[in-house]
């Protein structure tokens, strides 16, 4: 992507130490910045046939369709004539991590101080890449074109449960088993989830990373990863206490102690209504001939567009042109029209009517928005506060203190 861009002749900023990078164009007449992305991410599929043999990786999401329509919109606005009548400034940017993956290498590099935060978009917010951008917006890949809601957010966690090793043929009576404490901890959250709200839309989904070292000795330590997802923060904070409960109460049960490191993930995503009716006035009238869904239901999938969203208005739109099941072993890009040029040329369309005539319809965005943070340092004050982390039980002779936090 970087050479690309640079062959069409834009100046890049790479983002430090990390992967991704940005560029601005400046149309010469004043108006609103403009911001546009696409996402620079695989999954880990191994059952894929395209999976990477060694890591696993693969394409099946769709992130290298956004990449090539980010390509298309860099390349059109190269055009002679292309900003003719428009205004403000265009950032393209070609931003990574959107998927959370891997959350102890990414709390790794947390530790290394490479990173502050899980999500692409959040460390980019963070780091003030973004600061003068008035809106946004972005072409997920899909089956079919659509507007939405929106989609949940979410809290990740790494879940350690710490008992005492033992010969477990010889004298299992002398070891704490921390395996069967996770197992007892994913039964007891799962039996929380009758007390979820349906309108919170909650999703806990663990795994186990390491279960244990050999056969014959009884588990020291298991490490759990998982999300806790929600549509709302009061929501994804009031389930996350209780299934913290359930994995302490299952910690207890078995004489072992649990460290639970919660960090907040990403954000709630809102489209914005205005711009959402806007990207479907544009699509009528440049696909008079396709379909799109439009919807003002919450997914429950997450994404770090979610972030944005808290301080600026933005959509997250999806394009057509996908098959399979997403993350799945038969997902592939089947209709490259559709996920990529028709991507591109509604996202074009999108811009051209935002910032044509003096920014009239952009402004009507951001005078329009409500937006639940009034900065960027408000949300990440907020953000910030949702971490915790550290054993949750302190044992003496003749009782057991358990920390909530």
């Amino acid at each position: 992507m970087e050479k690309v861009f640079t062959d069409l002749g834009y100046n890049i900023t790479k983002a430090d130490g990390i992967t991704g990078f940005y560029t601005v164009i400046d149309t010469g007449r004043p108006g609103p910045t403009l911001l546009i992305l696409g996402e620079l991410d695989s999954i880990i599929c191994p059952a894929h046939p395209e999976a990477d043999p060694v890591t696993g990786a693969v394409h099946s999401c769709g992130h290298n369709a956004q990449s090539a329509a980010l390509v298309g919109i860099a390349a059109a606005l190269k055009e002679d004539g292309a900003l003719g009548g428009l205004c403000g400034k265009i950032m393209l940017c070609s931003v990574p991590a959107e998927e959370l993956l891997e959350i102890e290498y990414r709390m790794g590099l947390m530790k290394e101080g490479k990173i502050s935060y899980f999500g692409g978009k959040t460390e980019y917010l963070y780091r003030g890449y973004f600061d003068g951008v008035d809106l946004a917006f972005m072409m997920h890949t899909s089956s079919g074109f659509a507007l939405t809601g929106g989609s949940v957010g979410c809290i990740a966690k790494k879940i350690t449960y710490k008992g005492v090793a033992a010969h477990a043929g010889g004298s299992p009576w002398a070891g704490k088993n921390a395996l069967y404490a996770a197992t007892n901890g994913i039964n007891a959250a799962n039996a929380t989830r009758e007390t979820f709200k349906e309108a919170d839309i909650i999703r806990f989904h663990p795994i186990i990373t390491s279960g244990g070292d050999m056969v014959n000795a009884i588990p020291e330590v298991v490490t759990m990863e998982s999300y806790v997802r929600g549509s709302n923060f009061e929501g994804i904070a009031e389930s996350n206490k209780r299934i913290n409960k359930a994995l302490i109460g299952a910690a207890l049960s078995m004489n072992v102690n649990v460290d639970i490191t919660d960090m907040p993930g990403y954000a709630p995503l809102n489209n914005d209504p205005t711009l959402t009716g806007i990207a479907k006035e544009v699509f009528e009238v440049y696909f008079p001939n396709k379909e799109i869904f439009v919807d003002d239901k919450m997914g429950s999938g997450s994404t770090d567009m979610g972030d944005l969203s808290c301080v600026i208005p933005v959509i997250h739109a999806y394009a057509g042109g996908a098959t399979g099941r997403s993350h799945g072993n038969n997902y592939y890009i089947s209709d490259p029209e559709d996920a990529c040029v028709n991507s591109a040329k509604w996202q074009l369309a999108l811009l051209h009517t935002l910032l044509k005539d003096d920014g009239i319809k952009a402004k009507e965005v951001i005078n329009n928005a409500d937006v639940p943070f009034g900065s960027k340092e408000e949300y990440f004050d907020y953000f910030n506060s949702l971490s915790s982390s550290g054993d949750r039980i302190v044992y003496t002779d003749d009782k057991a203190e358990v920390i909530l936090k």
